[in-house]
């Protein structure tokens, strides 16, 4: 895996690449999140959720664009060590930390 995107720079949401981020995607899609689980618990039809869930979606697919935007060498070098480690965060800690340090949560 070189990159979190593709040819175009659209994202590739792997378990790796959302791994890596869900820290971020905790702070910054929270109120997307919220709302989703909100509908979710007051109708447990799928199809009531469905425009919140497409909030979620496109807060977490216009994250990632962000990251790798603004911190391309740092997120590409900590996805790619979490792929080769099967997503063990002790392994990539040097990775990590250059990661959230270049591209702080906000």
């Amino acid at each position: 895996m070189a990159s979190a995107v593709d040819a175009v720079g659209n994202p590739i949401p792997t378990s790796t690449v959302l791994t890596a981020s869900a820290k971020n995607i905790g702070i910054r899609c929270m109120p997307e999140n919220v709302e989703f689980l909100k509908c979710k618990k007051k109708d447990p039809n799928p199809e009531k959720c469905l425009d919140k869930g497409k909030e979620v979606t496109r807060c977490v697919l216009g994250l990632l664009k962000d990251l790798h935007q603004r911190c391309t060498k740092e997120m590409d070098e900590y996805v790619g060590c979490m792929y080769y480690h099967t997503n063990e965060f002790d392994l990539c800690r040097k990775e990590q930390e250059a990661f959230e340090k270049s591209c702080p949560f906000k």
